[in-house]
């Protein structure tokens, strides 16, 4: 692949104290704040990323055989700070499906536990990054 085929940017511009502005290629905007504010912090908006992430996955697949009739998700961890510094531990994502009755809810039922487990291991980019985890360069321009 070439780099313009893998490479995912956003941009950040400070638009108040504690107060950010995430904005995508695509022309998309996500306020990010320090805690004092309704916005997302960035820690929030990784366990965000980790929902969506799965969420997409897994409706893909599950959507094929039925389509849920509920669809939440909850991503959760506790922030410490150890020897290491600042991080998350005990990152649990739970998916609360409800499909309809019938064959396809049945068989969407069915995939549910393989599909997790898809999800987790190989599909979900957000996880498998946080999992492997890969080194996060911070530079000056």
């Amino acid at each position: 692949m070439s780099e313009r085929e893998t490479l995912r940017r956003i941009r950040m511009t400070k638009i108040g104290d504690g107060r950010f502005m995430a904005t995508n290629r695509r022309g998309g905007v996500l306020p990010v704040g320090s805690g004092d504010d309704p916005d997302f912090t960035p820690v929030e908006l990784l366990l965000a990323a980790l929902a969506g992430c799965g969420a997409i996955d897994v409706e893909l697949i599950t959507g094929k055989r039925a389509q849920a009739t509920s669809f939440e998700v909850t991503a959760e961890g506790d922030k410490i700070r150890d020897d290491q510094g600042s991080h998350l531990t005990n990152l649990k994502v739970t998916f609360d499906l409800v499909f309809p009755e019938g064959e396809g809810g049945d068989a969407a039922r069915a995939v549910m536990p393989r599909t997790l487990g898809q999800v987790r291991d190989r599909l979900c980019t957000v996880s498998r990054t946080v999992a492997i985890g890969e080194y996060v360069e911070m530079a000056e321009a």
